[in-house]
């Protein structure tokens, strides 16, 4: 069979080739580890369980358990129109390992959590993928479980290493914003400039001053994920910073304002300017005018373990945990609807946030869908804005135009797996640990918490952060979030006061930096939460997060 044009097939290489090609004699093979005989996905040169370097090819019986699964509405392929069904399987001789793989021959309607599957094998060119069907007269099984349940992982939270904290040595001093809209095609550069400016005039500083640029991800636009990072903006403002930084693979979006507050803290900078930039909507208009190509290329080869079966974007991964959770909890479609009509009602205040129309749950609930649980309203809207933010030593930072917001404390910590589709069951992955984390660097707890901004790129990603810091047990948020009134702004814990990226726009956790902030100094107007002292803010969808606490000079 070929591929159809467009269509993305792995990269063979030396170490995966025996999977991808195992297909050909209707055999399912793994990599596995002699010392200990734990299944290695994806191969590795070490047993993650052992460390073992003894290694081989091992051939399994090709049967799985239905660990979870989601029914994409959205988005389709070349060879692979929607609807399809997105799953994740656990490989019955080592359910720690789980495919990302689509189940066959079964309407999704009579598909079940702990259905046991077989492999079937599509080929494709050289590659044979491995799909699943239901087997035949197989009762449900029990699916699979976390190596770390999600309430022990404070268990698991490396101790303090000094007394004193680099927190304490830093403030966050200004903070400014571009435009925020859809398609406003503008330059992405410029955009950046805008909000750098603001940033920087807020703090009463001068460009002079700045001697740190902070960024995330990095050079290049990234399909509109970005305007060229320090690169870029070093060459159109002449900065010479005695320090940069920028990168993916940190604490989500806001932990290149964790690496500036390292920077200063360690004497490396006084005035590290941080800056985050999207214009997704402008090049996806661009895009469709034939005026940029695509950033990632449009199929060929693939190294993921995901996009071949169709698992092209986080809403996949993301959909699947829900499912379990609904599943494991008795979390409802409405209790991910209530998040989303919060966010909602605070755009209604915010001037600069994109959906500002009223919204109810019947909307919410009728929405197209998107991948099942999520339809379009749990999804964050993209648009095109920049975010800035100052990040100085605290000591100068008393001098400046505003009262400094301080820094109480950073939750950092990699606990489980980050592969994707390796990691936690039923939470967003990289969110328990790092929550976890938090708590062990500062004597505040929870019940402190005024105003909370939170990582929504999709509703599951808030849920998940909301039981992870422990504003309620895991596993209650649906009566937490049920009616809506405790993360109303009148509520106990006042969520995502400026709209949140579902409805404000999609910029990356840093609006969510810019409205703590803009709480707890007061400035926030309308949606002002009263006596906002303490400001917890989290960023990361799916990469490694991050989370940071903020409260006032008082």
């Amino acid at each position: 069979m070929s591929a159809a044009p467009g269509r993305s097939l792995p990269q063979i290489t030396a170490e995966n080739e025996f999977f991808w090609t195992s297909g050909a004699d209707g055999q399912l093979r793994f990599q596995h580890c002699s010392a200990c005989a734990a299944l290695i996905h994806p191969p590795a040169p070490v047993c993650r369980y052992c460390r073992s370097r003894e290694t081989g090819v091992r051939t399994v019986s090709g049967r799985a358990t239905l660990a979870g699964f989601t029914v994409n509405h959205r988005f389709s392929l070349p060879g692979l129109p929607a609807p399809y069904v997105v799953a994740q399987v656990a490989i019955a001789e080592d359910p720690r390992v789980r495919l990302t793989t689509n189940i066959v021959t079964c309407e999704p309607d009579r598909l079940q959590l702990g259905q046991p599957v077989d492999v079937v094998f599509e080929q494709i060119e050289d590659i044979w993928l491995p799909l699943f069907r239901p087997a035949t007269a197989e009762p449900p099984a029990a699916l699979p479980v976390d190596d770390i349940e999600p309430h022990r992982f404070a268990e698991y939270v490396r101790p303090m290493l000094t007394a004193t904290k680099f927190e304490d040595r830093v403030a966050l001093t200004g903070i400014g914003m571009s435009a925020i809209g859809r398609r406003l095609m503008v330059a992405p550069l410029s955009l950046t400039v805008d909000a750098c400016e603001a940033a920087i005039a807020d703090a009463g500083l001068s460009f002079a001053d700045i001697d740190g640029l902070s960024t995330y991800p990095g050079g290049g636009n990234l399909g509109g994920f970005g305007e060229g990072g320090v690169t870029a903006l070093e060459a159109a403002l002449g900065i010479r910073p005695t320090w940069h930084n920028g990168g993916i693979e940190t604490f989500g979006p806001g932990g290149s304002v964790i690496a500036a507050m390292l920077a200063v803290a360690g004497g490396l900078a006084r005035h590290v300017l941080c800056f985050r930039t999207l214009w997704e909507a402008t090049f996806n208009e661009l895009m469709k005018q034939g005026r940029v190509a695509p950033s990632f290329g449009s199929g060929g080869r693939t190294t993921s373990w995901q996009i071949p079966f169709g698992a092209t974007s986080a809403a996949h991964t993301l959909a699947i945990n829900a499912q379990r959770h609904c599943h494991r909890y008795g979390t409802t479609k409405e209790t991910l609807g209530w998040i989303a009509l919060n966010q909602r009602a605070n755009a209604e205040l915010n001037p600069t946030a994109v959906y500002r129309s009223p919204m109810t749950m019947a909307d919410y609930l009728n929405a197209r869908p998107i991948t099942t649980p999520f339809g379009l309203y749990d999804c964050d809207v993209p648009c095109d804005g920049a975010i800035a933010v100052v990040v100085s030593a605290v000591d100068a930072a008393r001098d400046l135009a505003k009262p400094p917001v301080l820094v109480e404390a950073v939750g950092t910590q990699i606990i489980e797996r980050i592969d994707w589709d390796q990691s936690t069951l039923t939470h967003e992955p990289q969110v328990l640990g790092q929550a976890a984390h938090l708590w062990t660097r500062t004597s505040l707890r929870p019940a402190d918490v005024d105003v909370a901004e939170l990582y929504d790129g999709f509703t599951m990603n808030c849920l998940s952060w909301i039981e992870a810091l422990g504003f309620c047990g895991i596993g209650e948020a649906k009566d937490f979030l049920d009616g809506g009134k405790n993360i109303a702004r009148d509520g106990v814990l006042p969520l995502n006061t400026h709209g949140g990226q579902l409805s404000h726009g999609r910029t990356h956790g840093m609006g969510l930096l810019h409205e703590a902030v803009s709480q707890l100094r007061g400035e926030a107007g309308a949606r002002q939460v009263a006596g906002a002292r303490v400001g917890v803010v989290s960023s990361g969808g799916l990469t490694p997060s991050g989370v940071i606490l903020l409260r006032t000079h008082a």
